[in-house]
This record gives C-alpha cells, sequence and structure tokens, in this order.
C-alpha cells in the first residue's frame, strides 16, 4: 500500500507539467483511486483469511490469490492508462526545463524521492497475525 501511495503522489505532482484534459484528469484521479481500494480490498481478505484459519485452506489460498490477483490486473492497466496519458513528449521537456532552471524546487525533488523511499523501506514488520494481543486467553 505504501508503494501505491508513493507512486500516487508522484503521479498528481508530475501531472502539472502535461496538458491534461478535464476528463484526463477524471480517469487519473479514478485509476489512482481504484488501484488503491483493489489493494484496500486485498488487504482486508488476507487479513481476514488469515484470522478464520492458520491451517493451510485451499479454498481460503484462492481468494487470496484471487484478491491479489485482481490488484496485479488493475495496476498493470493503470500502468496502459499512464502510458498513454503521460505518452506526450512535451510534458517530459516541460518538467526537465522546470526543474533546470528552478533548482531549489530539483533539489526539493530529491529530498522528496529520499524521503519516498525511506517511508517505504521502514514499513512496520508483520506481527504474528494468529496470536491474539491478551496471550491466547
Amino acid at each position: 500500500m505504501r508503494i501505491h501511495t508513493v507512486m500516487a503522489l508522484y503521479v498528481l505532482m508530475f501531472a502539472r507539467f502535461f496538458t491534461f484534459t478535464r476528463a484526463e484528469y477524471a480517469i487519473l484521479l479514478l485509476t489512482i483511486g481504484g488501484v488503491i481500494s483493489a489493494e484496500a480490498v486485498n488487504t482486508a481478505v488476507e487479513n481476514l483469511a488469515d484470522k478464520i484459519s492458520e491451517k493451510h485452506d485451499g479454498l481460503i489460498k484462492t481468494a487470496k490469490d484471487a484478491a491479489a490477483g485482481a490488484v496485479l490486473i488493475l495496476a498493470v492497466f493503470s500502468v496502459l492508462i499512464a502510458l498513454f496519458l503521460f505518452g506526450n513528449i512535451e510534458g517530459f521537456v516541460s518538467m526537465y526545463n522546470f526543474y533546470v532552471s528552478h533548482p531549489l524546487n530539483f533539489a526539493g525533488l530529491i529530498l522528496i524521492t529520499v524521503i519516498s523511499v525511506i517511508f517505504i523501506v521502514t514499513a512496520p514488520k508483520k506481527r504474528d497475525k494468529f496470536k491474539s494481543k491478551d496471550g491466547g486467553k
């Protein structure tokens, strides 16, 4: 979820360099919302499945695989949408020219990138899913 959130913020930050119509912005926002929503549903399915059964169960595995597959499919299609929307070379030229002519903004971009990497890499460790907080009582 952290990676999706960071990528969404970068997409929105860089979108201003492209000449999107209102409809294209709507597609962009719907795509971002769809991926993040699918990831949230996937997390809910996985957590619920892990809570229901500690043992390996074929149906639970199928449900978890289907939820993860749905996120993957949506993520692949979101990349295709991004290729269509961001396929305009003029937007990249505009972005390059902006950061070359505004070195403080470029330094800010580097700082944000470092913070983003730290945010993604330092995700909290997953706790034991099957132990209750009260010691199993």
